[in-house]
């Protein structure tokens, strides 16, 4: 059965979870140890070996890339990204899915939710970048100043949404970019969902 993780060893596991879900190659000690700007790999060793004395890993000593989760059927479920979303200029919607991604479980996902990939930088300061997989759900009511997914002129976008009397306002963080202005009845506008939760790797 696993065991409670300090702290370094968390963020550790979560490095090591994050490659796996970006289905990379398992780090080397230098890898990790350049990560996490430890000088002394002998440092990474002792939390690796911590992580396979709780049954979190398995490290062969004589691979260089020899770490294996271990209970990773709990981390991840493998859930589909439905299309791309332009944090900026709209983009092209998709009709089905674009690719998957394995999720860890601690990204919980809403009935009925899904993914979409971020594309743009008119949200950077909301603290959503290029390439975040937001997760949207579609059974909400937006409030103002949620950001929503959206569907203007056949093509997706996600921005800050704001309704006023007469009209709905898709709003940018990020100066470099004007609001949207829509009229709520057009068919040329439609609403998809809320954005409830963002994963970003930690993986460059």
């Amino acid at each position: 059965m696993a065991k409670e993780l300090t702290k370094t060893q968390r963020r550790i596991l979560d490095y090591l979870v994050e490659r796996k879900a970006l289905n990379q190659l398992p780090p080397t000690l230098a890898d990790i140890a350049h990560y996490f700007g430890y000088k002394n790999r002998a440092t990474v060793q002792e939390h690796l070996q911590a992580l396979a004395k709780k049954n979190y890993i398995n490290k062969s000593p004589k691979l260089s890339r020899g770490i294996k989760l271990t209970i990773e059927d709990k981390f991840f479920i493998t859930r589909p990204i439905l299309g791309e979303v332009a944090a900026g200029n709209p983009l092209t919607i998709y009709p089905g899915a674009i690719d998957s991604i394995e999720l860890p479980t601690i990204a919980r996902m809403p009935k009925d939710s899904f993914l979409l990939r971020v594309k743009g930088d008119s949200l950077i300061d909301a603290n959503i970048f290029n390439g975040d997989i937001v997760i949207v759900n579609p059974n909400i009511e937006p409030r103002n100043g949620q950001v929503v997914a959206s569907v203007l002129d056949d093509a997706a976008v996600v921005k800050k949404f704001f309704r006023t009397n007469e009209a709905i306002e898709l709003h940018s963080e990020n100066k470099q970019y004007e609001p949207i202005i829509v009229n709520p009845n057009s068919d040329r506008f439609k609403l998809v969902g809320v954005v409830v939760g963002i994963y970003r790797s930690m993986v460059q």
